[in-house]
């Protein structure tokens, strides 16, 4: 048995590279997340919250009680490819860069719009759901899930996954489209910003074998192989893709803290994550490319 099926198996997990809060569409705040994974196994753990590192520095505040814990500057990147959604992972990013914040902005902005209109296009479907109640589930940043929770709320829908099947998914009677980057322009936005790229949950990216051949010319650096929803054949399927096309192996458990029971099992932080080394291997690229980028050697 090899390292990573030790890591999956016969151990608890020691890394999750994809968390949410509050500051997305996460159910916990920066410091009860960290006061979560605090408790359990992890000892390296990436929050990725949807087009935004807001949640990042009360975290990092946080982070001071739990001195065996390693946190990662993250986010997760809202893209497309030929009209398929890629949700793109950038890790070790310089969060302080004020073009990246800026840009962040505006595509939070596009989708609070689009989440706005959402409710008004359900609106002339039958389900009535007040925008006032939406915002107010969102408690900040707003997205399809606060809707979905919203409709839950309200009876529409018997599970939040009820609300993405049939209303909120690419292909819902709902869905109303807001700007995104191109999975090109966000892996080459996560190398600019000193970071290292990965692909989030490859499930639901449509024609993946070529999208992630496509990225990987451009320096994409990992794709997720452990994901709450994977198979054992999935799993077994993503890392061919991933050995194909020399990508790093990662994953996490792409925790919302819903409460949901398939969230819970297996999908809870210290339940499913990547081997121990896969961080540094992430930051050795990074290292490695900015400053083949600044013409000189690593450090």
């Amino acid at each position: 048995m090899n390292k990573v099926q030790l890591d999956q198996s016969a151990a608890r997990p020691l890394v999750d590279l994809h968390l949410h809060t509050t500051a997305s569409d996460g159910c916990l705040s920066s410091a009860r997340l960290i006061d979560q994974v605090g408790a359990t196994s992890l000892r390296v753990v990436a929050i990725t919250d949807h087009d935004t590192t807001g949640g990042l520095p009360a975290a990092f505040e946080r982070l001071a009680r739990y001195p065996q814990l390693r946190l990662i500057p993250g986010i997760e990147l809202s893209a497309e490819s030929d009209g398929s959604e890629v949700h793109l992972l950038g890790y070790f990013i310089d969060i302080g860069d004020p073009d990246f914040q800026s840009l962040l902005i505006r595509m939070r902005e596009s989708r609070a719009d689009a989440a706005r209109r959402t409710v008004e296009k359900l609106r002339t479907l039958g389900v009535h759901i007040s925008w006032e109640r939406v915002l107010e589930l969102a408690n900040g940043a707003v997205g399809r899930p606060h809707i979905a929770r919203a409709m839950l709320e309200a009876g529409y829908i018997k599970s939040m996954q009820d609300a993405f099947d049939r209303y909120l998914g690419d292909n819902g009677i709902a869905r109303v489209p807001r700007q995104k980057l191109t999975a090109l322009e966000a892996v080459q936005l996560v190398h600019r910003l000193g970071g290292a790229a990965a692909i989030a949950h490859p499930r639901t990216v449509d024609d993946v074998e070529r999208v992630v051949a496509q990225l990987a010319e451009a320096g994409l650096d990992g794709i997720e192989v452990y994901a709450e929803k994977y198979m054992p054949e999935q799993r077994a399927q993503y890392q061919q893709l991933a050995g194909r096309n020399g990508l790093l192996e990662c994953g996490g458990s792409d925790y919302h803290a819903n409460g949901t029971e398939g969230e819970v099992i297996p999908g809870a932080p210290g339940v499913l994550g990547p081997a121990l080394e896969v961080p540094d291997l992430l930051l050795e690229r990074a290292r490695s490319r900015t400053a083949r980028l600044r013409g000189s050697a690593p450090r």
